[in-house]
């Protein structure tokens, strides 16, 4: 039986896996070819920048709920 969350993590990882493929997929279109060297190279830093982002947001969002989360506060 698959832990709960193991699938919360696969799903993640799809789903940012899905976001960088759409991304590039997009990219390649927009980008006029044939293409070069450096257009590959943006549309792989603008997928990963975008990837990355929705990872950072999600994980924020839903692990990170607590407001305490980056800030401790002094010991007393």
């Amino acid at each position: 039986m698959m832990n709960l969350r193991f699938g919360r993590i696969l799903l993640l990882a799809i789903g940012v896996i899905m976001v960088f493929a759409a991304v590039a997929a997009i990219l390649f279109r927009i980008i006029p070819g044939p293409h070069k060297q450096a257009d590959y190279l943006v549309i792989g830093t603008l997928s990963t920048f975008a990837s990355l982002a929705v990872l950072f947001v999600v994980l924020v969002t839903t692990t990170f709920k607590d407001p305490t989360a980056f800030n401790k506060g002094k010991k007393q």
